[in-house]
């Protein structure tokens, strides 16, 4: 028998029509949804921010360990660092380290080893994962942790969209320059790079189109 303490839960229940109206609303919303690379500095309230992260937050979790840490990041010194390392990394990438096939890939994006994001989107959101939790000084395991930080980000670039801002996902490759320059603990890696703000006026996405149901979905 389980000592955890259980508390009644009662979903909201929809009729089949409202729920129908909502998974097509909530689509249609989602589907609108792109990445962007082109940012407006305009400032973003950090009570905003603050709402993302706890969206995120109040995702399931292996055990219900919760192995994420959120780090904000608004200071323009530190977004400055952090473009420095990131461009490094990238420009080694982009020059040796990733195959011409990737590179390949890449190139209808129009990305290259160039940053600029980094410090113009007035917040970056970075993700660490926690590998194991530390509890009373002792480590503690933590489980599912790439599966759970995954659903965690999902939840964060949904909240981004419903609010009206925009984002996209960073992952220079090493990441270890963040955990040096925000002086994380060692039991955390970074995971995700998540620069947040208002799309530039001038904003441009590439023109591509999304698998359709039929290409994405078996059904038995």
């Amino acid at each position: 028998m389980s000592n955890f303490h259980f508390i009644p839960y009662t979903p909201t229940v929809l009729s089949d029509e409202e729920s129908l109206n909502n998974s097509q609303s909530f689509y249609n919303q989602m589907n609108e949804r792109r990445t962007v690379r082109h940012f407006n500095n305009r400032p973003v309230p950090k009570e905003i921010i603050e709402n993302l992260i706890k969206t995120a937050g109040t995702a399931p979790s292996g055990a219900h360990k919760q192995p994420w840490t959120f780090c904000s990041i608004q200071d323009p010194e530190l977004k400055k660092k952090i473009r420095i390392a990131a461009e490094e990394e990238e420009y080694e990438n982009y020059h040796g380290r990733m195959p011409q096939e990737w590179i390949d890939d890449l190139a209808p994006l129009g990305t290259d080893w160039h940053k600029e994001f980094l410090e113009i989107a007035p917040w970056l959101i970075i993700v660490f994962r926690k590998s194991t939790g530390i509890t009373n000084g002792k480590a503690t395991k933590n489980y599912y942790v790439q599966e759970s930080v995954g659903v965690a980000c999902g939840f964060l670039l949904a909240a981004i969209h419903n609010v009206g801002l925009v984002s996209l996902t960073h992952t220079p490759s090493p990441m270890n320059f963040l955990q040096k320059i925000l002086n994380r603990p060692s039991n955390e890696k970074p995971y995700l790079i998540v620069p947040v703000g208002y799309a530039a006026e001038d904003a441009m996405v590439p023109d591509l189109r999304r698998k359709g149901i039929e290409e994405i979905s078996e059904w038995y």
